[in-house]
């Protein structure tokens, strides 16, 4: 014990001795987001939506390896409007797929519009977690994807038919190739957008009832 004690007085009076620009500074450790200011928070969390739906852009038409079948990549705009209509409403759900709908067709064409089928995944996610059908754990979050992603091809390949720009046969030849391919990467990519979204709105929506 004492010579415990004769080392710790030791350490003590060579850190006292150092100048003041080698001792150790204390770390600066952030503040809880239940301290932060209600306008910091909001704003913070727009910025976490805006770059994380800008990362989905840029990853939508992009190749990486291991992220791809049979030249099909997962829907990431599909996966952020279920990891988003998850915690809303089902119009919030359904504007924001269509909004996300929008700014994929400015990608590609407006002709067929993917703002219908992104809007009603997101109202039918909402929809369905408002009468509390759905459990927010990873292999519920994948399933829905599955679905949706299902649904949302459905949709657009329902829009083709109706546009006339090929016949039927052609389309649905197509559809059966892509949809499980997409379907079957969207889900299993789902939780890489998901978790990261979904522990930052929870911790958002604690620090909003705390403070």
């Amino acid at each position: 014990m004492k010579i415990l004690k004769f080392r710790e007085k030791e350490k003590k009076r060579q850190t006292s001795g150092l100048p003041p620009s080698r001792r150790k500074k204390p770390k600066k450790r952030i503040k809880p987001l239940s301290r932060w200011h209600p306008r910091l928070r909001q704003a913070t969390d727009w910025a976490v939506i805006a770059v994380s739906v800008l990362l989905c852009l840029f990853l939508l038409p992009n190749r990486f390896p291991g992220m791809e079948l049979l030249g099909i990549a997962p829907n990431w705009l599909l996966i952020w409007v279920v990891a988003w209509s998850v915690k809303r409403s089902a119009l919030q759900g359904a504007f924001a797929g269509v909004i996300l709908g929008l700014l994929q067709d400015a990608m590609t064409s407006p002709q067929p519009t993917h703002a219908v089928s992104l809007g009603v995944v997101g109202f039918l996610v909402g929809l369905f977690q408002k009468q509390r059908f759905i459990q927010e754990d990873f292999i519920s979050i994948a399933l829905i994807v599955f679905a949706m992603a299902i649904l949302s091809d459905t949709i657009f390949a329902l829009q083709l038919i109706g546009a006339g720009t090929a016949s039927s046969d052609v389309i649905w030849a197509y559809y059966k190739k892509v949809t499980l391919a997409s379907a079957i990467l969207s889900s299993l990519w789902a939780p890489v957008v998901y978790y990261p979204l979904n522990r930052w709105w929870q911790q958002l929506k604690l620090a909003e009832q705390s403070s």
